[in-house]
């Protein structure tokens, strides 16, 4: 290779490192999650509604006054990260007492598939709900008759905060859900997204005298 070639890859590359560098200072750093712990460690939980939940999508509003889901704390280690989360699988909620916001409409929900919570401790702790591909359908029957699929495609995310108590809760404040709406006349078919508002009241079944905290 000719002295020109050379002094020409070598600016070349030069310039590719100068830049790579720049960029990677430039990157804001990733936080890193603190350390969580969830305590009695292999006890049973319960979840149950506080008052009502309510999923929105488009202009139709579901309202439903009985929910309920179980799960258990991971034994330890398990049952603590040092950085991060620590997530619990639950039982799919199941909901019940439901009316809708369209006069003549009845809803009902039905919830299946691996679900899961997962805490990670900070101020305010955070909480996780995991829906799983399908996991939540959402059938409207009388005047109007439709589908609402939660997370259509893929597992969803769905954002909560957590508070320690006796009992502790759970609190899900106008999180959004993805869904797939299909139907007739009167259903939101153009809404990709609905709210979901809840608060859960979790308590130890293993013992009642404890409860379920999240901590460092």
């Amino acid at each position: 290779m000719s002295r020109t070639r050379t002094a020409l890859a070598l600016g070349t590359a030069a310039a590719g490192a100068i830049a790579l560098a720049s960029v990677t200072a430039s990157a804001a750093p990733v936080p890193v999650a603190g350390s969580t712990t969830v305590t009695p460690a292999g006890h049973d939980f319960k979840a149950v509604l506080s008052g009502k939940a309510t999923l929105k999508a488009g202009s139709v509003t579901v309202t439903c006054t009985v929910s309920v889901s179980t799960g258990t704390v991971p034994a330890a280690p398990g049952n603590s990260n040092p950085a991060g989360p620590v997530s619990s699988p639950i039982s799919p909620p199941t909901y019940s007492s439901c009316t809708s916001s369209m006069p003549g409409v009845t809803p009902t929900v039905t919830t299946s598939g691996a679900w899961a919570v997962s805490m990670q401790d900070g101020a305010p702790i955070t909480a996780t709900m995991t829906v799983p591909a399908g996991g939540l359908v959402l059938k409207t029957t009388g005047l109007a008759s439709c589908t609402v699929t939660a997370a259509p495609t893929a597992p969803a995310s769905v954002a909560g905060t957590w508070a320690n108590g006796s009992p502790s809760s759970l609190t899900f404040t106008n999180a959004s859900v993805p869904v797939k709406v299909t139907g007739g006349f009167g259903c939101p078919t153009s809404a990709t997204a609905s709210v979901f508002n809840a608060v859960y009241l979790v308590s130890d079944v293993t013992d009642p005298a404890q409860s379920i905290t999240v901590g460092p």
